[in-house]
């Protein structure tokens, strides 16, 4: 059986792809015709539905300012606003994925604005310098499960499906060797290259993951270290393919080739599945408990508005409009995002369960789960620079066998120590 969702088809928009294009432009001399012009650097919003180049149509009809909406590839875009920093040649505005040294200087206030449209307490993040809010999350994003539900299906093998049900580590891998067993899939899960997912996985498994000790050191926890050793065991067994971390394989075209019984991954996936996973049917489940329930959630980006551009006054009246309820409540329908909006009801045109799944497990997990992303922020208002994923990075390390395990969390300590110790 196929299946073929979209949440909602797009329109034509005006996009403008890859390059840094048009300067933000003041009313004086914006486009060709005088009239003013936004430009939002951003990644990845066209693979999400392209909520904003089909908002930014909406904001030309009701305010004549157009919204130049500027794709970037995810692993360029701080490059590329640095770049900018340096030229003196800022957009407007950017969805970045943290706060950066480079350019924290020229960061607009957007206090009154986070203060009027509830932004959950959790995303709340203050510049310490002055205790300006400067950065507002575009959406909530959050680790989840995936499963080939027709593997399963075909294996005869039981899921959990609800967050009432649950399943530990070992059980799923039971379950999915199960399913490898039974059907011609190749691996019973594949993880994301990336330390996000990787946090969440330590977080399962009671981890607080790297965090200050109280001599101003980073370090990793012992239940992070039994972490990975987990982690690496499952790489050993062939429960995971070696070539997703070992060699920087597609994840994502991994589990989509159909021979993986699982993918651990995000909610920013089912927008895309919805449109392109055409061979088998797909679900989403509860996160393995090790024995925690805990995911790793934050903001997908931050939305920043930069000084100097001659248009700080459009820019911060386009932000106030976008988080309006009703244009921001649009933007996630066509996106397929969560809300950061406090209260906020979003309806999904597919797959609402998988999202209320999100919800209910980041409202179930632990304080430290939060954590990533405000981090970044904080740590860009503090000057530090962290250009490098050292729990990534070691780990990859291990994987390979490069490294024992307990070299591997001493070099996440000592580097992550390095970067971020005051």
């Amino acid at each position: 059986m196929k299946r073929h969702h979209l949440i909602r088809s797009l329109a034509t928009a005006t996009v403008t792809i890859g390059a840094l294009v048009l300067a933000s432009c003041s009313s004086d001399d914006g486009g060709s015709d005088g009239e003013v012009v936004l430009e939002l650097m951003q990644s990845g919003d066209v693979n999400q539905g392209g909520g904003y180049a089909q908002l930014a149509e909406k904001y030309l009809e009701e305010t004549g300012v157009r919204l130049e909406v500027v794709e970037v590839p995810n692993e360029d875009l701080r490059t590329r606003l640095r770049t900018a920093s340096q030229a003196n040649d800022l957009p407007a505005l950017a969805a970045s994925p943290s706060t950066d040294p480079a350019w924290t200087d020229r960061l607009l206030d957007l206090t009154d604005i986070f203060n009027d449209v509830g932004i959950i307490d959790t995303l709340s993040v203050a510049d310490p310098a002055d205790d300006q809010v400067k950065a507002l999350p575009t959406t909530l994003t959050g680790v989840g499960m995936f499963l080939n539900q027709s593997l399963w299906d075909e294996a005869g093998v039981d899921y959990p499906t609800t967050l009432d049900e649950e399943w530990t580590w070992d059980e799923y891998v039971e379950k999915s060797n199960e399913v490898v067993e039974a059907t011609d899939a190749e691996f019973g899960v594949v993880m994301d290259n990336s330390a996000h997912r990787l946090r969440s996985f330590l977080y399962e498994f009671g981890s607080d993951g790297v965090t200050e000790q109280s001599d101003g050191s980073w370090a990793l926890d012992e239940a992070g270290a039994d972490g990975l050793e987990y982690f690496k065991q499952l790489h050993e067994d062939g429960v995971m393919p070696q070539a997703v971390w070992g060699a920087a394989d597609d994840p994502s075209a991994t589990f989509k080739s159909g021979r993986v019984a699982g993918y651990m991954s995000g909610v920013w996936q089912i927008a895309d599945f919805q449109e392109t996973i055409t061979d088998f049917e797909w679900v989403s489940v509860p996160l393995p408990q090790q024995p925690v329930r805990a995911t790793n959630y934050g903001a997908a980006s931050w939305i920043v508005a930069f000084d100097g551009t001659g248009v700080e006054e459009e820019t911060l009246d386009f932000i106030e409009w976008l988080y309006s309820e009703e244009n921001y409540r649009e933007y996630c329908e066509i996106s397929g995002c969560l809300p950061v909006l406090d209260g906020l009801e979003v309806s999904y045109d597919e797959d609402e369960y998988a999202f209320q799944l999100y919800n209910g497990e980041i409202l179930a997990s632990p304080d430290i789960s939060a954590v990533q992303t405000t981090d970044g922020v904080l740590h860009g208002y503090q000057g530090k620079s962290v250009d490098s994923e050292p729990l990534q990075d070691e780990t990859i390390k291990f994987l390979n066998g490069e490294q024992s395990l307990e070299e591997t969390v001493e070099n996440i300590g000592s580097v992550s120590t390095e970067q971020l110790a005051d």
